[in-house]
């Protein structure tokens, strides 16, 4: 196992990056306690890797970025189809993110359940637990908000919502046992993914109590490093000119919006060394992740004011939303959203959290949840393009219930 700082621990002071490969291991060598740490990195690399594949392919289809590279890229091109916004279920260009978020999720429950025997009667108050159940709460969100059905382990086709009903589960029993461990950091980051789920179960009194239970700057993020091609934040090594340029923000809400503004949460740049990419497409390179090690949100303390303003707007007092939501945008000096109506503040909150999770793998859930919805105001015109990712090839050709 790689260590990377122990799963998906945000705010510590040192890691060891050192990496000690023994090969492979006998299977019940991880059903003891001595393998806990372990199993929790193990999980940590696995959603980082499902993350980055779907943040990355997710923001070509949601508008976030277009392609400006080379599709045949090894691994890093984006098809014509997904250029397009579509994900073609009978194409393996798809499969790859459905393999690795189910294997994510797979992943840390079955660490959970591993760890539930090692530890006994101690799992209730364990840290490593605790993290065990923030990972697999997250995994569990990453298909919630991204696939467009919910299958378990080789089971039949239901709704999607059943990824979130586990994931609240999930970081339920985090929050308690962080607690017990005395671990705050956990227990923070188990409550504001708790907030993010409840979001989509429509439990928004729980969501918005949740939220204002996070501490100001907080963060919990994915971790990414330099070692290998798979510990790579995708995003960036896809666009890290050595030699791939593969997408770019030319055209996009987002060339424009920074032009004017110059918000630091979505800053782009150019090289005139390279104008265009490896297609005649001008070369706009976000510059959020700076390195291929550089981390991805998960949740922060700004997105949970988020939760709280959508939570307000749904009660009805769009003028206490727009409150929020421009006191997001005074933190980094950029301009108030004007608003003069209920329909404005929608279109202003669908905007702020357009901007605020730019590039993290939110974006098409969004979308997908306001359109379902069908909530007022303007959102971006996504006629003729996908809102979730298909089932992959490899389930439907195996999987007995589809």
């Amino acid at each position: 196992f790689v260590l990377i700082c122990i799963g998906g621990i945000s705010g510590m002071t040192a890691c060891d990056l050192s990496v000690t490969n023994a090969g492979p291991v006998p299977d019940d060598a991880l059903n003891d306690s001595i393998a806990n740490s372990s199993i929790v990195t193990g999980m940590g690399s696995s959603f980082s890797l499902a993350l980055g594949y779907i943040a990355y392919t997710g923001g070509i289809v949601s508008k976030e970025i277009v392609a400006s590279g080379s599709r045949n890229v090894p691994k890093l091109g984006v098809s014509i189809k997904q250029r397009a916004g579509i994900f073609d279920p009978g194409l393996e260009e798809s499969n790859s993110h459905w393999i690795f978020a189910q294997q994510a999720r797979w992943i840390a429950e079955d660490g959970v359940r591993r760890m539930r025997s090692n530890l006994g009667d101690g799992f209730s108050k364990n840290a490593l637990a605790a993290e065990a159940l923030v990972d697999a709460g997250f995994a569990e969100r990453l298909l919630g908000e991204n696939m467009c059905v919910g299958i378990i382990d080789g089971g039949p086709a239901q709704s999607r919502t059943i990824y979130f009903e586990r994931a609240e589960a999930e970081f339920t029993e985090a929050i308690v046992v962080a607690n017990a461990a005395g671990n705050a950091n956990l227990e923070n980051a188990a409550r504001a993914g708790r907030a993010s789920v409840r979001v989509w179960v429509g439990n928004w009194a729980g969501a918005e109590a949740d939220a204002r239970a996070v501490p100001a700057g907080f963060a919990w993020k994915a971790i990414y490093s330099s070692l290998e091609q798979n510990e790579y934040n995708r995003i960036y090594a896809a666009n890290s000119n050595q030699p791939e340029r593969a997408h770019s923000v030319v055209g996009t809400f987002f060339e424009s919006y920074y032009r004017t503004t110059g918000d630091p949460r979505t800053p782009w740049s150019t090289d005139p060394a390279f104008p265009k990419g490896t297609m005649n497409v001008l070369w706009y390179f976000q510059t959020k992740y700076s390195s291929s090690a550089s981390p991805i949100n998960l949740v922060t303390a700004r997105e949970m004011r988020l939760i709280i303003a959508e939570s307000t707007l749904r009660a009805g007092d769009w003028q206490a939303a727009m409150s929020i939501v421009n006191s997001l945008r005074a933190d980094v000096s950029v301009p108030p959203w004007p608003a003069s109506n209920v329909v404005d503040a929608w279109t202003a909150l669908g905007r702020e959290r357009a901007i605020e999770l730019w590039l993290e793998g939110r974006r098409l859930g969004d979308l997908y949840r306001w359109k379902t919805e069908g909530v007022p105001g303007t959102f971006d015109d996504m006629t003729g393009r996908d809102l979730c990712f298909p089932v992959g090839i490899s389930e439907s050709n195996t999987n007995t219930n589809l």
